[in-house]
């Protein structure tokens, strides 16, 4: 039995006046309140009662160890309401890795609110366009889309995302609007360099797929990129509709051959470190990145 615990047994025995009023009134066998002043004197070298075959009498040095022992108890309350209180708080460093088009046509639109709402946190966003663990580096969260490895980690999905072939109307109007998917292998196109599913440009035709082999004259690391080249009527590219919905929204960029479309919902999902108990921090950001996610028009919504 721990000292604290001998402590608040040793008070309630003199509040009761007894040993068995003591262990009645605190659920315990009177042989465990017995047990726990015996060894509590025992520690301290003194006898604390006077035991009698009717009565227990409190000693002189068990009244005088009385207020230090109530100090002590009191202290360890006051101890627990802060570390309560200091559970609910959101506030020191928030470590965030994400996707960069995430991070940029996404996130950085929700962080003002995010950070408004808790003022004492701070907040370290980096980016990367491929899944790396990073967190023993220190990393609390990571968002990222597509098939993740295997982990110990937790990930959750938070959403999922379609990927549309579009161009610029200005680079349509130069060139003309696809009409097949075969169409594409006269247009300029653009990709990624590292290996994607997306760099595969699948399309439904009836009941079947069909998979045009379009050849890029470039291909880059960043969506970013790609969709800067479309903006710049360069040529057609494949991104996400989280990343281009607002310039499909603005006119900026047109989707392309949508009687071809294959929906194909690539999940993003939050990861973070698999523990019992998470910050509050943490917590924060995962309830308001889901509810932010959650109203966003390009969201594939599951059955």
């Amino acid at each position: 039995m721990d000292f604290y615990t001998q402590l608040r047994i040793f008070l309630w025995a003199i509040e009761a006046g007894n040993f068995s009023s003591a262990a009645r009134e605190h659920d315990l066998a009177p042989s465990t309140v017995s047990k726990a002043i015996a060894a509590l004197e025992a520690r301290l070298g003194v006898k604390l009662f006077q035991r009698g075959p009717q009565a227990h009498r409190v000693t002189a040095e068990g009244a005088a160890y009385q207020p230090s022992a109530r100090a002590v108890i009191d202290a360890m309350a006051v101890a627990e309401s802060a570390a309560g209180t200091l559970a609910q708080r959101v506030a020191g460093v928030l470590r965030i890795h994400a996707l960069p088009t995430f991070a940029k046509h996404q996130l950085l639109r929700w962080l003002p609110e995010f950070l408004a709402r808790y003022p004492e946190l701070r907040v370290e966003l980096s980016v990367g366009a491929q899944y790396v663990d990073l967190f023993d580096q220190g990393v609390d969260i990571a968002i990222h889309s597509g098939v993740l490895p295997d982990s110990p980690h937790r990930a959750h999905r938070i959403g999922a995302s379609d990927w549309l072939v579009c161009a610029a109307p200005s680079y349509l109007a130069r060139h003309g609007e696809p009409a097949v998917p075969e169409d594409l292998l006269r247009h300029t196109c653009f990709n990624f360099s590292f290996a994607s599913p997306w760099n595969s440009w699948s399309f439904r035709r009836g009941e079947g797929v069909v998979v045009v082999p379009v050849e890029c004259q470039a291909s880059f690391t960043q969506g970013d990129m790609l969709r800067e080249l479309a903006l710049d009527s360069a040529g057609i590219v494949r991104l996400a509709a989280f990343h281009i919905g607002e310039d499909l929204a603005a006119g900026r960029l047109v989707a392309l051959l949508g009687d071809f479309h294959l929906p194909m919902p690539e999940p993003i999902y939050l990861v973070h470190a698999h523990r019992e108990q998470h910050s509050p921090r943490v917590r924060a950001f995962v309830d308001f990145l889901k509810a932010r996610v959650d109203t966003q028009a390009w969201v594939v919504r599951q059955d």
